[in-house]
């Protein structure tokens, strides 16, 4: 036990307080916002029960979404929530219920005894359309296949049906297939800094031709060109400088924007004797119009020859880029049409149209699956990596001064952007979200704007992707639409055709101008009437101009009452439609909306008990409960006592507690008696005379002692055990020699009383004097030992510290030299009266 100060208590106190405090505190909030967070989850959870209590508690802790909704149809019920059904029986609604009351939560509906069949409840679903295998081909095979019938992705068209808050799920696989057919166009700066690279280049075809034939055996090859717009400040447009824009002696080309010299092929010597006949060409400006030629190179694909394959695009060049609003400077302001504009192989319109911004290049390049590869100097690395996060799927490489090592930067670039699988999607419709998780190489799994790439893939491998498609509305005209999802850089897609479900199916089953919505007055469809324009009520028996009437209010008073709806609702023409509560939970109903389900007698805080189910403000108990307030249990369970009888016999069950008849018995089964002698006290002597013949009654034991059969048992184990019908005590008792014996007493239905009684006592055995002597010895012994070291302690303390004081006033002391008063010289000095001193 710990002794602390007042003020050290204190201190624990208020520690302990304030800890427990902010504990509660903080879960409080965390119990709180799990409810607001998982408010759906929770929902859904408690549909699926069946127990009747378990869904009234469902719908107090989750509320209902569909209550709240409103909904007027069976259409806007689904379109409230996934778990909102609609009940269509013709008999469901109680009086004064509105229309809105057949939307609620599935459990909900089926506790309010709307039949399974009679819920309308579409889900969605998927449906897979195309569904060709990915292909399995190696490099080198014998069959060639055309670049159509390699397939990558997998499915290929589906159809999903969605039901607003309801996501559909379907995987995606993705392999890249090996000796996949590439189309590589070269598209290089030929402006006059360039011209010890475009020597390089002349030779560039076959020997590319020859690295790449270890990657595929179908490899197509281009080539384009470009330098700058035709117009000043760009160029400079004096008539020999549009001839020769070179100084000096040197022979270049007039200035062009872009041309292309060579639409892709495959042969490769072709490539090296145009791109040989190639000259410089020269402008004024630093940034070159490279943007214009890629435009023209990505949306002009019947003159450049792209097939539906791997479609490279390599720009080289020494120097940065024009783009939008840079055409002004040339008085150019048309923004550019994203069209192809050759003639004769060369962009006639740079002159007209203003340069390509960077989103619509991104646009068009995804739009034709054009994998972009950057071939720049070393001093305009920085500005093409900033470019290239811009544009998805390419790549930069630095180029060396003349373009020597362009091959090795254009298979490191491809291998590089194979190596990674980036999915895109096409616009998607309002209202409806995707969201991607990738299940890649080695178990690396990835969600939201991760989950739509895959890293460090290679040829051959395959990967794939699960997607979660969800409509949060319904589109305002319930057409179906058509999304596309598709690796970027490649041409193949999936289709997914979107089917929106915004009606139930008992909705075409309608019949138009029923009458059994007054007179035709509207459409009766799933068991409720859908008003014509004009007309209102549950009905539609009454138009709008009559629901002001003050003629229809009469009929929504009680007798002899003057409150309209009981105050509990308003009267629409001429029946109550009660009003709703903050709580969806808690609804008025009746006809005169005099009855709710929350003003019931209450048990423990909860509306009956939380063991019934109020209707107009009585309680309807579940089966075994009774009560006002449900509050008493029929169940016996809790009167049973251990022997099996209820109360022990000696009093009735009531609500779950015994009510005992003798009032000298008490407890929870009426097993206790304070006044009693206990049965084991009572026959202890008869049992000790009968089976060992000893005892206080040994002398008249066979005239008191003959009231009860007696067994003998050979252990305790032998003895009856609790659980048997009659009942029965179990005794522990002293005979005359101290020694314990075992028996039990019990009383059959008949009245006749039973003993079985253990044969053998259990006598305590006598000490042992030697362990008992040599243990005090020891003891004293012991005692004495430890008493003498720590005398011994003491002193050795004592010494030590006399000893230190001691050599503490030794050090203090101080001494002094003096001369003894008594003491008398043995000299005399005797002097000469007569001497002079001479």
């Amino acid at each position: 036990m710990f002794l602390f100060s007042s003020k050290t208590q204190l201190h624990v106190c208020s520690f302990m307080l304030c800890g427990f405090f902010w504990w509660w505190w903080f879960g409080f909030l965390l119990f709180w916002l799990l409810i607001k967070i998982n408010h759906k989850i929770w929902c859904s959870v408690f549909v699926f029960q069946t127990n009747l209590k378990l869904v009234t508690w469902a719908g107090i802790l989750c509320g209902s979404d569909c209550i709240k909704a409103n909904a007027k149809s069976c259409g806007e019920c689904i379109q409230a929530g996934p778990n909102c059904g609609w009940c269509k029986k013709i008999d469901f609604l109680q009086e004064g219920e509105p229309t809105s009351a057949r939307c609620d939560d599935l459990a909900a509906l089926k506790s309010k005894g709307c039949p399974i069949e009679d819920i309308e409840n579409p889900r969605g679903d998927k449906q897979v359309l195309e569904d060709r295998e990915v292909t399995n081909r190696k490099i080198g095979a014998a069959e060639k296949l055309k670049p159509e019938a390699i397939t990558q992705i997998q499915p290929q068209k589906l159809v999903l049906k969605l039901r607003v808050g309801e996501p559909q799920t379907f995987s995606l696989k993705f392999k890249r297939a090996e000796d996949y057919p590439i189309d590589l166009y070269y598209l290089m700066d030929l402006s006059y800094s360039m011209k010890d690279d475009l020597e390089n280049v002349k030779s560039l075809g076959t020997a590319l031709m020859l690295e790449m034939e270890k990657i595929t055996s179908d490899f197509r090859i281009g080539f384009g060109s470009f330098v700058e717009k035709t117009v000043m400040p760009y160029i400079s447009t004096t008539p020999a400088k549009l001839r020769n824009p070179c100084t000096g002696d040197q022979n270049c080309t007039s200035p062009f924007s872009y041309k292309n010299v060579l639409s892709l092929t495959s042969e490769g010597n072709k490539f090296n004797e145009l791109v040989g006949k190639q000259h410089i060409s020269g402008n004024l400006d630093s940034p070159e119009g490279g943007f214009d030629a890629i435009m023209q190179v990505a949306v002009c694909g019947e003159q450049i020859g792209w097939r539906n394959v791997t479609r490279l695009l390599v720009f080289s060049t020494d120097a940065g880029f024009h783009f939008a609003g840079d055409g002004k400077l040339g008085g150019i302001v048309l923004p550019n049409d994203g069209k192809c504009h050759l003639e004769n192989n060369v962009y006639t319109m740079s002159h007209y149209y203003d340069y390509p911004s960077i989103a619509h290049l991104v646009q068009k390049l995804s739009e034709n699956n054009i994998q972009t590869i950057f071939a720049v100097t070393e001093e305009f690395q920085a500005v093409y990596k900033e470019l290239k996060n811009l544009i998805p799927k390419s790549a930069v490489g630095t180029l060396s001064s003349n373009s020597s090592n362009v091959i090795q930067l254009i298979i490191d670039a491809y291998n590089s952007l194979s190596s990674e699988v980036i999915l895109e999607n096409s616009k998607l419709p309002k209202g409806v979200t995707i969201s991607y998780k990738s299940f890649c190489k080695n178990g690396v799994n990835d969600t939201q704007e991760d989950g739509r790439k895959c890293s460090n893939i290679s040829i051959g491998d395959e990967v794939k992707f699960e997607i979660n498609v969800t409509a949060n509305e319904c589109p305002k005209k319930g057409q179906n639409e058509t999304i596309k999802i598709k690796p970027l850089g490649f041409t193949e897609e999936v289709e997914i055709n979107l089917q929106f479900i915004c009606e139930c199916q008992c909705q075409s089953e309608g019949e138009p101008n029923s009458q059994a919505c007054h007179e035709g007055n509207g459409t009766f469809e799933c068991g409720a009437c859908r008003c014509n324009e004009g007309r209102i009520g549950r009905l539609c028996e009454c138009s709008t101009d009559e629901v002001n009437s003050e003629d229809m209010d009469a009929y929504c008073r009680r007798e002899n009452s003057t409150e309209i709806c009981s105050n509990n609702g308003e009267c629409i023409c001429g029946q109550c439609v009660c009003k709703k509560r903050e709580n969806t939970n808690e609804v008025y109903s009746g006809k005169y909306c005099e009855c709710d389900n929350f003003n019931c007698d209450r048990s423990n805080g909860l509306i009956c008990g939380g063991n019934g189910i109020c209707k107009c403000r009585v309680c309807e108990c579940f089966p075994n409960f009774t009560g006002s307030a449900c509050d008493c249990s029929l169940d016996t369970f809790p009167c049973m006592a251990s022997n099996g009888q209820i109360c022990n016999g000696r009093g009735t069950c009531e609500c779950g507690t015994c009510n005992c008849t003798d009032p000298k018995f008490q407890g929870a089964t009426c097993e206790m008696c304070q006044t009693c002698v206990g049965v084991c006290a009572e026959h202890k002597d008869c049992v000790q005379c009968r089976a060992f013949d000893k005892g206080e009654k040994k002398e008249t034991c066979s005239q008191e002692c003959m009231h009860f059969n007696m067994t003998r048992v050979e252990s305790r184990d032998k003895l009856p055990q609790p659980g048997q019908p009659d009942p029965l005590s179990h005794c522990k008792e002293k005979d005359v020699d101290d020694c314990w014996f075992y028996f039990t007493y019990s009383v059959n239905s008949n009245g006749e009383a039973s003993v079985h009684v253990v044969e053998t006592p259990e006598c305590p055995s006598g000490p042992d004097i030697i362990p008992i002597v040599a243990g005090v010895v020891a003891g004293i012994v012991l005692i004495g030992l430890a008493l003498l070291l720590i005398w011994k302690l003491l002193m050795i303390i004592h010494d030590r510290r006399e000893f230190a004081k001691f050599e503490k006033e030794k050090m203090n002391a101080k001494w002094d030299t003096g001369e003894n008063p008594i003491y008398k010289s043995a000299v005399t000095t005797v002097v000469n009266p007569k001497y002079e001193g001479k």
